[in-house]
């Protein structure tokens, strides 16, 4: 018998007996229904909080510190030991170990703004050119500062403006009229300080050569705006509040700015001198895979520096959510497994009333496995009609689980079903249907001919 006149039999068949049919196809949906729900709130939890992570940071990132630059009870040292910094060579180094990706030095400074009656403290980082890409720092307008021919352009997180005060009242429009400053960041011309010991000294303090009179104010420069981080003043990211350029135009002006002098924030040798190359205050390196994560920052640890990511914190989460899709898949398999005894009954139902018609088929020389392949399709039709309605009604709760929680103000997705689950869920339900049918279908192959043909 071909297998196209399998599949017509079996399916005629089951049209036959539509109410038995509709039932056990009703009880497969409630199954995968409930499978596929569960399973996706485990996916949705998930998947939101890793969202909610890399909303802090990449998380095939690895940040490296100096030792001892926050307590780490596996890095503790002795007094003797040589004082490492992050300097040039050892970017070089990282740079080598396998699956690492791009490696950018990173310096911090912080300088004073000042336009029209307002000032502003700002935080700059500097980085390097492809770092902003590799940060996945969202660009709102203008271009992320590329260092080109030297020029320092800086790049300012959505809510920079929010530092800005009055000058001379002290008072923060933002925090206390919740009104922006009144700035264009991209077209108003800006002065910027550096040198904020000069500055503070000038305003409140003395030279410092015993002479009683004010320092000189320190000389100011004017940085052109490269662009700005994407959102509103409530949109928050992790690079909202900070000011960004490019590093090696930032070393050049700071060596101009403080020449023969030390820079603020930088090491000196005994004698107070500065030294002739700048050292980082974090280095940001980016993995290939977050499986490659952990790896890498072994290595850079061995090295004798400290390195950060989010590595343990991601696999602790996904650990704990395997577990909670784990319990909710086991709920949801419950009524699969009713279902499953559903099919089987309606398929020893089905056997008992067509026993005539198997013996004639039988007798007619039709091959046994054939006879047992009728029933394992009929079984898994009711497998794959229940397994797509409980798909379709899955998708539709799936919705509207996300809308209740959209409605309740939090933008996170609880129920998530991703491509894979969809395909596997139908898999499944044709896969039940069949395990149901196969003791019926063992059971019609081996009837005797004889006896089915007497049988009323």
């Amino acid at each position: 018998m071909k297998f196209l006149d399998l599949l017509r039999l079996s399916s005629a068949s089951l049209l036959k007996r539509k109410i038995r049919t509709i039932l056990t196809v009703l009880g497969v949906t409630i199954g995968v229904a409930s499978i596929v729900v569960m399973v996706s709130l485990g996916l949705g939890l998930n998947k939101s909080s890793l969202e909610e992570m890399e909303s802090y940071g990449s998380l095939t990132a690895i940040t490296v510190y100096e030792p001892g630059s926050y307590y780490d009870p596996s890095m503790e040292t002795s007094d003797s030991q040589e004082e490492k910094r992050l300097d040039d060579a050892l970017v070089d180094s990282i740079r080598q170990i396998p699956h690492v990706e791009m490696v950018s030095p990173m310096l911090n400074v912080s300088i004073l703004a000042k336009c029209g009656i307002y000032e502003g403290n700002l935080y700059v980082q500097a980085m390097s050119a492809e770092a902003f890409e590799a940060m996945k720092i969202p660009l709102g307008e203008g271009h992320y500062p590329d260092g080109k021919d030297g020029k320092l352009e800086f790049f300012y997180g959505n809510m920079a403006l929010q530092s800005f005060y009055v000058a001379s009242t002290g008072s923060y429009p933002y925090y206390e009229k919740n009104e922006l400053p009144d700035i264009d960041l991209m077209e108003d011309p800006i002065f910027y300080i550096f040198d904020m010991d000069a500055y503070y000294q000038s305003k409140y303090g003395s030279s410092g050569d015993g002479s009683g009179t004010a320092a000189a104010p320190p000389r100011r420069y004017m940085i052109d705006t490269a662009g700005m981080v994407a959102g509103g003043e409530e949109d928050w990211n992790s690079f909202s509040y900070n000011v960004y350029c490019e590093i090696e135009s930032l070393k050049t002006e700071l060596k101009r700015i403080f020449k023969n002098k030390a820079i603020p924030g930088q090491p000196t040798t005994q004698s107070g001198k500065p030294y002739k190359e700048i050292f980082y205050n974090q280095i940001y390196v980016d993995v290939d895979s977050i499986e490659n994560v952990t790896e890498v920052q072994n290595a850079i640890n061995s090295m004798g520096y400290q390195a950060s990511s989010n590595a343990e914190w991601v696999q602790a989460t996904q650990a704990q959510y395997r577990n909670v899709q784990l319990v909710l898949g086991g709920i949801g398999a419950v009524s699969l497994l009713v279902a499953a005894i559903g099919i089987t009954n309606t398929m020893m139902m089905s056997i008992y009333e067509r026993t005539k018609e198997i013996g004639i088929m039988k007798v007619l020389g039709c091959d046994l496995r054939n006879i047992q392949m009728l029933f394992l399709l009929e079984a898994a039709y009711i497998g794959l009609i229940g397994g797509v309605v409980g798909l379709a009604f899955s998708y539709g709760i799936s919705a509207l689980i996300n809308r209740v929680v959209q409605s309740m103000g939090n933008a996170m997705t609880l129920s998530y079903i991703p491509p894979w689950l969809a395909l596997l869920s139908l898999v499944f339900a044709i896969l039940v249907g069949m395990v149901s049918g196969f003791f019926p279908s063992l059971r019609a192959m081996r009837l005797s001919p004889l006896a089915a043909i007497r049988s009323e």
